[in-house]
Parts: C-alpha cells; structure tokens; sequence
C-alpha cells in the first residue's frame, strides 16, 4: 500500500496568520498520526512564511511515523535538515520567493551540486529524494546522483486529470517504470486530491509514498481533519 505523508504547511499557514501557537503545529502533527497517516511533511522556506525552522526542530522530537523535510538545499537548510535528521529528506529546486514548488531538477545541469548533497546526507543516514519531472533522462540522472528515490512532480496529472485520465497518468506511470528500473523508488505529489488520487495510485506502478497538504488541509475544513485522513487513506488501500 502507497503511504500518505501529509503535509502540514497549510497549518503553519492559518497560525503565522495570527501569530502565537495556534493552531498547534505539533499537536496537529501527533493527531494526524493517530489518524492513520504514515509520514508527516515539512517544508521550510527560507522566509519561515509558513513552517519555521524552530517548527522543525520541535517536530523532530514529535513525529513517531516518517519525518520528511523538504527544501532547496542551500546550507542553511542543509545544516537543519542534519539537526533534525529525519527519515528523508526531499531536494526541490524552488528559489527563494516563489510561491510553491512549480517544476522538477534538471538532474544533469546540477549533477555535480546535487551529487554532494546527497553524499551529505546519506552520509548522516538520511534517506534522499529529488523532485523530478517524467523526462527519463531526469529520472536516470537522479540514479547516478545517487538519490534513493524520486518524488515526481504531479501538477501536470492534476491539470490535465479532468481531460483525459488516461492521457494524465500515462507519462508517470512510465517515468515510474524508469525509476524502478534504475534502482530508485517512486514517491509523488502536488495537487493531489480527493478526485485524483485513487486513479493515480492504480495505475503508476512502484509508487511508495504520496506527499499531500494543501488539498487535505482544505478538505478537513469541511470534513475534519480525522475523517479527511481517512478519505485519503481509503484511496490508497
């Protein structure tokens, strides 16, 4: 079964609105794995818009099921991610500012950069992931990288999801293939939701976790959190 790693950005969101602690990031991070949740996702950003560093460093002693800290690895992320030493760490090529997550490594252009990270890291026993688009040369790059595994990028099966679901999943369900093929194993995420979801998980092979937060978030404000983790669960079983 493919494991749920929920994000809980949206939540250091909805607090840093306001300021203070609530809602509690680490309380919420202990309900959502009593919830059944397999994992639970970070990503700071260097402007702490969302979850601080310090957020990081008090989930590391919190979270009983898979931590994962996702991030671009310059040092001072890099310096964080080894602090709290979680399961596995996500390498996204996001720079500083920009809204969200919008595209994948080019693997071979930063082979050299992404090389020594990842030697970092798996250095300290931390698990590696890179953000990948389905380009196979990305994804063999990532191979000789020396990552563990890829996290390919889903916004394009979420855009085009409601055209063609076929036509959406066909190009992940190869670049899987690939993956697997070359020793790397296969996580997902981006605009992943309650309508997609289960689709995906059927039909791309190998994939062993999906990361999702803005789209369960925003379905626990109608459904509650609880419930809401198990509607996502139930699409991955």
């Amino acid at each position: 079964m493919t494991k749920l790693s929920v994000n809980i950005n949206k939540i250091a969101t909805i607090r840093n609105a306001r300021g203070g602690s609530i809602p509690n990031v680490a309380e919420a991070a202990e309900r959502i794995e009593s919830f059944g949740a397999e994992g639970i996702t970070v990503h700071p950003r260097p402007d702490e818009r969302h979850i601080t560093y310090n957020d990081v460093r008090i989930l590391k002693d919190v979270v009983q099921t898979e931590f994962n800290i996702e991030g671009y690895p310059n040092r001072e992320w890099l310096d964080l991610v080894i602090e709290a030493c979680p399961a596995q760490a996500t390498l996204v090529p996001d720079p500083p500012g920009v809204l969200t997550s919008n595209a994948g490594w080019d693997t071979l252009k930063n082979e050299s950069f992404l090389t020594e990270v990842i030697q970092e890291l798996k250095g300290k026993g931390i698990r590696t992931s890179v953000f990948v688009e389905t380009d196979a040369q990305m994804i063999e790059g990532a191979a000789r990288i020396g990552s563990d595994r890829i996290e390919l990028y889903t916004e394009a099966y979420a855009s085009n999801y409601p055209k063609d679901a076929l036509e959406a999943v066909t190009p992940f369900a190869r670049a899987a293939s690939v993956a697997h093929a070359n020793q790397l194993g296969v996580n997902a995420g981006h605009d992943l939701d309650l309508q997609n979801l289960k689709y995906f998980a059927s039909n791309v092979p190998h994939l062993e976790e999906v990361s999702i937060g803005h789209a369960l978030i925003s379905d626990a404000l109608y459904f509650g959190l609880e419930n809401t983790v198990q509607m996502y669960l139930s699409k991955l079983s």
